[in-house]
């Protein structure tokens, strides 16, 4: 079996920066986008619409 290269896509989570919970994951090209991504997203935890930042998965 031939072994995969890796590629430019990773996972990544996005954490809450109100509660600080990592509460969606989402994929980004490392060649196309550099900067960390922001996203406003549903925080279920304080129910209302947070900013939520990249954040490594463990």
């Amino acid at each position: 079996m031939a072994s995969k290269k890796k590629g430019n896509v990773e996972l990544i989570a996005l954490q809450c920066s109100e509660c600080k919970r990592k509460n969606y994951t989402t994929k980004k090209n490392r060649k196309n986008t550099q900067a960390k991504m922001e996203f406003s997203k549903y925080c279920k935890f304080d129910r209302k619409h947070t900013l939520h930042k990249e954040a490594k998965i463990k």
